[in-house]
């Protein structure tokens, strides 16, 4: 009988160790709204390595691409709830929440990958602030390519869209619709291919990326490269889900994250003139916008600041102040 308790005894020992490491072992979902083989999305699923690698597997974060797991205007929400531990948002989605959140799609504050790195310094400890009072923690940002315009017909104007069937996207893109005349249709990206081809869509402002991705080039023909602004995605974490992390963790994490980062505004910078030479090769034009056309789109930049400004209060004038001093 002795001999039989001390095998069993021991039986227990092994498996409690064995069942250590697997007990220590966190697991977190990130899910994002873009297709696998977007940048965006491969940068994700490498930060998703570096922290497993770093953490020496005590971290698993699962990337879930193109609204597999939620729905790109679903993420904010689960990730906030608690659904997801971590997610990707195209942040000017959400400036009926925090005008902070729709900084980066005021049209023509900043229209070039430097202006966009210098407004997001400036912008990135109130964003992080903005974030913390939600429940959540920002880990990384990387901007899209700049914005331009696609179009099934020739533009020459702002007045050319009056009518149109406009994709928006966000309430920035929503209002360039109202201010132009246009007719907004709330579209997302994972939908954007089909809402084209079948007519719901005729026009929309967005990247090169976005117009390969979604193969705008099948039913579109043109696009007017306005360079309006560079919206910019966020990755973040439920705050809990982060605060439960050990501190070693956390400085992974946060250690992966800055490499992203950096990696990620690289990478956009470098992928823009490849995007634009795929869709010419796939027949689409890509079109310097006329001057009136530009006049146009600046003056619609110019209202829209305006609006911005009056909604963001101290928190946008010290930004702004930030990003003028800046430029100096």
């Amino acid at each position: 009988m002795e001999h039989k308790f001390s095998l069993a005894t021991g039986a227990l020992v092994i498996l409690s160790g064995l069942s250590a490491p697997l007990a220590a072992q966190t697991k977190w979902d990130l899910p994002s709204g873009y297709p696998a083989s977007n940048f965006h999305t491969e940068n994700l699923v490498q930060f998703s390595n570096d922290v497993d690698k770093a953490s020496g597997g005590k971290l698993k974060i699962t990337v879930h691409a193109n609204g597999s797991l939620f729905k790109a205007n679903e993420i904010k929400r689960a990730v906030q709830g608690g659904q997801a531990q971590a997610g990707e948002i195209i942040l000017a989605n959400f400036e009926n929440e925090s005008p902070i959140y729709g900084l980066d799609g005021v049209p023509f504050l900043a229209s070039s990958y430097a202006e966009s790195k210098r407004l997001y310094d400036a912008q990135k400890p109130v964003l992080d602030a903005v974030l913390g009072k939600q429940g959540m923690k920002l880990l990384y940002s990387v901007p899209w390519p700049p914005q331009g315009i696609f179009t099934k017909k020739e533009i020459n104007s702002v007045a050319d869209l009056r009518g149109i069937k406009w994709r928006a996207y966000s309430p920035a893109t929503a209002k360039i619709a109202e201010l132009v005349g246009a007719v907004p249709v709330t579209i997302q990206a994972a939908e954007l291919s089909q809402a084209l081809a079948t007519g719901v869509v005729e026009s929309y402002i967005s990247s090169v990326s976005t117009g390969y991705d979604s193969k705008t080039y099948e039913s579109t023909k043109y696009f007017y490269d306005t360079q309006a602004w560079l919206p910019k995605n966020a990755v973040f974490a439920n705050k809990k889900a982060f605060d439960a992390l050990d501190p070693a963790t956390q400085a992974n994490v946060m250690k992966a994250a800055a490499d992203a980062e950096e990696r990620g505004w690289k990478t956009s910078q470098e992928k823009t003139e490849w995007y634009k030479k795929a869709l010419t090769d796939k027949g689409m034009k890509i079109v310097p916008p006329s001057p009136k056309l530009m006049a146009d789109m600046r003056q619609l930049g110019g209202i829209m600041l305006a609006d911005w400004q009056k909604k963001a209060g101290a928190d946008g004038e010290a930004i702004l102040a930030g990003y003028a001093k800046s430029k100096k």
